[in-house]
């Protein structure tokens, strides 16, 4: 049996990430968020971009500008 591909749209992915649905359309225009498909004009998101792209989010610090190595799972480190 294979899984089936769910695409979200903007309100779910929002919802999915914890953003307002304004903030992901903010990041669809600059570039900035979840890589994102276009079907017609609507806009549809798979659940694992979501997942990867806030993994690459992830920060040690407020000054961490994401530019050096990232942070491993919690307690990696220890």
């Amino acid at each position: 049996m294979t899984e089936r591909t769910e695409y979200l749209n903007t309100r779910a992915a929002a919802a999915h990430l914890g953003l307002s649905t304004r903030t992901l359309d903010r990041y669809r225009v600059s570039g900035d968020g979840p890589v994102f498909l276009k079907f017609g004009g609507r806009v549809r998101y798979l659940r694992e971009d979501l997942d990867d792209w806030a993994r690459s989010r992830r920060r040690r610090s407020t000054s961490d500008d994401g530019t050096g190595p990232r942070p491993g799972p919690a307690g990696a480190d220890r």
